[in-house]
């Protein structure tokens, strides 16, 4: 019988280290914390024997709890509630920074019983732990209702490991959506600054991102190539900007700078950001030619990289667009402009997507 024992608790051992480690690979391979944490707090009911699990998060002001996941019926009627730190079981945990173990609820005077009222859920005992990041308390994890036997101090490292995964998950989403933010409102006031560098830019470069973007999707670009076109087409006139400041003047040795370099100007001045780093050599040659006779690099056919083929039939409609046509005759006249350029100026098979969208007018220009 103790062999019994012995293998059967090497087994549940075993089925722990299982579970923590794909829950830690989950963490790099999804951006969906909501899954995440559904994950984690399922690993822990199912490995404490327990009957429902939460995880709470602090909230920003760093006074209340509020329910990020729960499990059961009653998981929508708590994600409605918040608890102040200091109130209730988990308020201590969270006050004090310390697990907590309570195998009867009914006689621990800081139980919280509002939350079982309002969810009828009846709580009879609980293990909940901190969720810590770098000395900061980012929430609370708790299971409930012991299925067998009581929880115990040795269940703890089981529940602390589970909630270091998920204050790891937290952390990085709150990492990722501040960057994506940050990132946004940057592409926002570049954006700005561009349309004002020359006259007639108002919404040109928002407009060349939509085009190009719907022309990529129309020849199935892949993601990556997807979306390194939407921002060669919000920043490839970045240089025009260029031409007014002194020190990217000296850099790129041109004292008089022209039409003509602004592509390598605008490369230039996003050189070096990682996350452009596909959309610089979009924005370099987006005024190569098919035939050749384009500028820089008087690139030939498909040596001219697919998205800079893209985008430079995309400026070169634009151009029709900022010289002032509108109405009906700009449709034709950008339909008259790619066909008449076909095999000379544009790839033959992107001026045939591109007169395919335009016929349509379907608002993607």
């Amino acid at each position: 019988m103790a062999t019994d024992n012995r293998t059967n608790g090497a087994a549940a051992d075993e089925k722990a280290a299982l579970d923590l480690f794909s829950i830690a690979g989950s963490l790099n391979s999804t951006l969906d914390l909501d899954f995440l944490l559904q994950k984690i707090g399922a690993a822990a009911e199912r490995l404490l024997d327990s009957e429902a699990n939460a995880v709470m998060l602090v909230t920003d002001d760093k006074k209340s709890l509020y329910f990020k996941t729960a499990s059961g019926t009653a998981a929508g009627v708590l994600k409605r509630m918040t608890l102040p730190i200091g109130k209730g079981i988990a308020g201590w945990v969270a006050q004090n920074k310390k697990p907590e173990v309570v195998n009867d609820t009914k006689s621990d005077p800081r139980f919280a019983g509002q939350f079982d009222k309002a969810s009828g859920f009846i709580t009879r005992s609980l293990l909940a732990v901190p969720m810590m990041f770098r000395g900061e308390l980012v929430g609370v994890v708790e299971v409930l209702n012991k299925r067998s036997g009581t929880y115990t101090p040795d269940h703890i490292g089981l529940l602390s490991s589970l909630a270091n995964l998920a204050s790891v998950a937290i952390t990085n989403t709150k990492l990722i959506q501040e960057q994506k933010n940050f990132f946004s409102h940057v592409l926002e006031l570049l954006t700005g600054v561009i349309e004002t560098a020359k006259p007639g830019m108002d919404e040109h470069p928002a407009r060349s991102a939509r085009f190009a973007c719907a022309l990529g999707k129309a020849l199935e670009v892949d993601d990556y190539t997807y979306r390194m076109l939407y921002y060669a087409g919000i920043l490839h006139d970045i240089g025009y900007v260029g031409f007014k400041n002194q020190r990217v003047l000296m850099e790129m040795g041109v004292l008089n700078p022209t039409e003509e370099h602004h592509p390598a100007f605008s490369a230039k001045m996003l050189d070096g950001i990682s996350m452009l780093e596909g959309a610089v050599p979009i924005i370099r040659h987006h005024h190569e030619r098919w035939d050749g006779a384009g500028f820089p690099g008087k690139l030939t056919g498909e040596h001219i990289p697919l998205g800079a083929r893209i985008l430079g039939l995309v400026e070169a409609l634009e151009e029709i667009r900022m010289a002032g046509v509108k109405g009906p005759d700009l449709y034709a006249r950008a339909i008259q402009e790619a066909k008449a350029g076909s095999g000379t100026r544009f790839d033959p098979k992107i001026v045939e997507a591109a007169v395919e969208l335009l016929e349509l007018q379907g608002g993607v220009w």
